[in-house]
């Protein structure tokens, strides 16, 4: 019988530990850590963050927080400023799964989830100003476990999305639809307790065949855009993308509404990889840093062509059905990717708002 360690504290030394075992471990581990980071406000942030994270943590975050290092660090410029504006926060969870990561030969194990921060908006954050109603942050969030640690973070929030919940309007209007995203139609994505091994594979494969697929951008006279994503993408397919940019339903819209403008926006497209790739039953995600390096010479998201190149640090995360993928929540750095092209966003925003 395999004995539960303590995930606190102690450093795993059973070699003979299962793959089911170490994804276990790793995901208990995660949820203690969920439950102490929200639990705790003020000096216990920082407390709480080093119970459970390495001393050279690598946290990566949106802009303008980028890369931190070290778990006091990312307490004291992530955590306490937005604890401090979004009072009595509480954690939304719609998908919560691990596995190992295909990216370094399936040795690393992640835990990853999803879903809002919502609190009351009682206080400016990155000069949005406070509503001081519900206000609800998308994340996504990418943990590296190593013994009792979590080594590296990636954590992705849509702070544009945040400024359209405050009556601010960052970018021009959207192709698609500006939503508070739900989690998966299924209702069945906190995968808490273990999964069949088969089902996180199918995920994993659908999902590859995608990325295969897409990457190849086939020349519209071959096949027509419909037609190449039917190849992965179930016809009800939901698209659940950033503020900028929006959510749109069924294969023939999401071709019309964000595949083809994205595509037609963009020429010398370099895909950087991912860091992370991973499934667990029927969900699945990955994230890059950054994914993308594209150059808008079409103009995007109502701006202007440019052609300086920009990066897309990006967290997608799919529900599959089938052997096809039926839902995709996307988390882009639009921000990061708008300075590269030399507007600042948040600067203009705070001159708008007038703080």
């Amino acid at each position: 019988m395999h004995t539960d360690k303590s995930v606190i504290g102690e450093k795993s030394v059973d070699n003979s530990e299962s793959a089911a075992d170490a994804i276990a471990r790793a995901k208990r581990l995660i949820r203690h850590y969920y439950a102490a980071l929200d639990k705790a406000d003020g000096p216990q942030l920082a407390d709480a963050m080093v119970r459970f994270c390495a001393e050279d943590l690598v946290w990566r975050g949106f802009h303008p927080f980028n890369e931190l290092t070290g778990p006091r660090a990312v307490a004291d410029q992530f955590w306490t400023p937005l604890k401090s504006a979004l009072r009595h926060m509480q954690r939304r969870m719609d998908l919560f799964f691990a596995g190992r990561n295909e990216i370094d030969g399936f040795q690393s194990v992640w835990v990853a989830s999803m879903g809002h921060l919502m609190g009351l908006f009682d206080r400016p954050w990155l000069g949005i100003p406070p509503t001081r109603r519900i206000a609800m942050l998308r994340y996504a969030a990418f943990h590296k476990i190593e013994g009792d640690r979590i080594v590296e973070t990636a954590m992705f929030f849509d702070i544009p999305h945040l400024m359209v919940q405050a009556g601010l309007h960052p970018f021009p209007p959207q192709t698609a639809a500006h939503l508070v995203q739900p989690g998966p139609m299924t209702h069945d994505g906190l995968l808490f307790d273990e999964q069949p091994p088969d089902e996180g594979r199918r995920t994993l494969a659908a999902i590859d065949f995608m990325l295969n697929d897409v990457a190849t951008w086939k020349n519209p006279d071959e096949i027509a855009l419909v037609d190449e994503l039917r190849r992965s993408w179930n016809e009800d397919m939901i698209w659940w993308g950033p503020e900028g940019i929006g959510a749109t339903y069924t294969l023939e819209r999401y071709a019309e509404q964000h595949s083809g403008p994205f595509r037609a926006a963009f020429r010398d497209r370099r895909f950087n990889g991912h860091l992370c790739r991973m499934a667990e039953g029927r969900f699945g995600g990955f994230f890059g840093w950054p994914n993308l390096t594209l150059t808008p010479t079409g103009g995007f998201m109502g701006m202007p062509g440019s052609d300086r190149p920009g990066d897309m640090r990006v967290i997608d995360m799919y529900r599959r059905d089938g052997d096809k993928l039926s839902e995709n929540w996307i988390f882009i750095d639009l921000l990061h990717f708008w300075k590269q092209q030399g507007l600042d966003v948040l600067d203009r925003m705070q001159s708008l708002s007038g703080r």
